[in-house]
């Protein structure tokens, strides 16, 4: 499993440590984070694999898409990250044109962790 910047949870920016370093993520969190980064990540946005993300224009902005479909695509951009075996997606709140919730992966080992989106 491998670590990734860890981003502030309101604001999903980079956080600093008590040292005023960069703050890491490490373990399940991390492996989280960067399920839920996939699922924030808009399709064709990544400039070097235009295959990755959720394609937001397409099939959810602009239109009232069924929770159903929003949670199925959120769930396979989870499954994208390398470590990752199952995903659940939880939508919370869907107000004006920002879908908030959670998603519960579990990894190889079996171990279950969860990040905001």
């Amino acid at each position: 499993m491998a670590d990734t910047l860890l981003l502030d949870r309101t604001t999903w920016d980079l956080c600093l440590d008590a040292s005023g370093n960069i703050a890491v993520a490490s373990g399940p969190y991390a492996l989280a984070q960067d399920a839920a980064s996939a699922i924030r990540l808009f399709a064709t946005e990544l400039w070097y694999d235009t295959a990755q993300g959720v394609p937001y224009f397409a099939s959810i902005l602009g239109q009232p898409p069924p929770i159903a479909l929003m949670k199925a695509q959120f769930e396979a951009a989870a499954l994208t990250v390398p470590g990752v075996v199952s995903a659940v997606a939880f939508i919370s709140k869907i107000e004006g044109r920002t879908v908030t919730g959670q998603v519960q992966i579990t990894d190889a080992t079996g171990t279950v962790s969860s990040a905001t989106f």
